[in-house]
């Protein structure tokens, strides 16, 4: 993702009867500046000095490249969340109308399900500039306060993984988002004083994927809080075919389906496996239409099978299955016994896993249901508990 520097050519100190800001734990403070335009990269995997602005007129979609237009900017091409989208043009619509800047927004969920998206998409639907940041790059104050004071009426500040904040830009942040305001301490000692410092009204939008470790006086200050879902495979679909659309990739629809099935549910997956079949189809296929056929074998190729586990979801359940009669089995023995680190299994693999009824924690350790043995074509034992029987829908 890219950062968005705040560095700004510094304006007289005595404009804002600052003094000498070198003094206090903040440094050096970027003044405002009244006419300066905010650069965003247009994707927030292209780096920053790129050139390309992203305001209210221009949009990724005018630079003609097709990775960059794959995401979408505009509510009305954001395939999906339809509560999620409700809420948002309530908000939005709300907000125009008292010619206002949006309420401060929390969007939480598993990665990959379009919040940075949603925060760029919220910018051009109200007609003003997004930065760009992220919570580790904002280490010291003077990071978080060069952003603030350089916003304009209205703005949005995308904040990802906005749990790590540090616990004093979190600080920082209070009186911002509640009175538009930030507090500062010049100097040290007996001469140190206290500046409140007017911003503009703004919008901050948070990202996390971790939403319980945010502090709750951080937490509160958000007027909006809402919970991206996975998407279904019909809405997978649709985004396959956009893609594929703007790829200029020829698919079929049970191609696209056939794509969607093996997503998980997120659409960052969706898009990942669209560009592997399509270099599949371009070295094997002599540039084919992706067919249901094709999209298949191509996946197949690279170990993702109809359910959208990879080899070492397969390899963690086979495990269990044959050298431990289908568990329990602890945590540490299947980390040695597959050769994967414990915290790896236990945040990377075990949550997909268990979301679609193929394994199940218990005080004794890990063990596989019914429908995780029958998937990979062993013979579930008698006597397991009848609703493991069957995979729960989650999708």
């Amino acid at each position: 993702m890219a950062i968005i520097s705040s560095k700004q050519p510094p304006s007289e100190p005595e404009d804002l009867g600052l003094g000498d800001l070198g003094l206090g734990d903040l440094g050096a403070l970027p003044q405002p500046r009244k006419a300066a335009t905010p650069k965003v990269s247009a994707s927030p995997n292209a780096p920053a000095d790129d050139g390309k602005l992203l305001t209210p007129d221009r949009h990724p979609e005018d630079t003609g490249k097709p990775e960059e237009r794959i995401r979408p900017h505009r509510l009305a091409d954001y395939v999906g969340q339809k509560d999620l989208k409700e809420v948002l043009m309530i908000a939005i619509q709300a907000a125009q109308a008292r010619q206002e800047s949006l309420d401060h927004l929390l969007l939480y969920g598993p990665p990959g399900l379009g919040k940075t998206t949603m925060s760029l998409i919220l910018a051009a639907e109200m007609g003003v500039d997004c930065k760009i940041t992220t919570a580790p790059a904002l280490e010291r104050p003077r990071d978080i306060v060069g952003l603030l004071v350089n916003l304009k009426p209205g703005d949005i500040l995308f904040i990802d993984e906005i749990h790590r904040l540090p616990r004093v830009t979190e600080e920082i942040l209070y009186p911002a988002m509640e009175d538009a305001r930030i507090d500062i301490t010049i100097g040290k000692g007996q001469s140190a004083r206290t500046r409140s410092l007017p911003l503009q009204k703004f919008t901050l939008v948070g990202a996390t994927t971790r939403v319980g470790a945010l502090t709750s006086p951080l937490r509160d200050r958000f007027g909006l809080v809402q919970r991206l879902r996975f998407y279904e495979v019909d809405e997978l679909q649709q985004i396959v075919l956009r893609a594929a659309d703007i790829l200029n990739t020829p698919i079929t629809v049970d191609g696209a389906a056939e794509i969607a099935r093996r997503s998980r549910g997120t659409p960052r997956i969706a898009n990942r496996l669209l560009r592997r079949v399509r270099d599949y189809v371009e070295v094997k296929a002599s540039g084919a239409a992706v067919n249901g056929a094709i999209a298949a074998e191509a996946l197949e190729l690279f170990n993702v099978d109809p359910c959208g586990l990879d080899w070492t979801d397969r390899r963690m359940l086979t495990v269990i299955i044959e050298n431990y009669g289908g568990g329990p089995v602890g945590l540490d023995t299947l980390a040695a016994a597959t050769g994967e680190d414990a915290q790896t299994i236990e945040e990377v693999y075990e949550p997909y896993l268990m979301q679609i009824g193929y394994l199940n924690r218990t005080p004794r350790g890990r063990v596989a249901t019914p429908a995780a043995w029958r998937h990979l074509g062993y013979t579930p034992p008698e006597g397991q508990l009848s609703f493991l029987q069957s995979p729960p829908s989650l999708f």
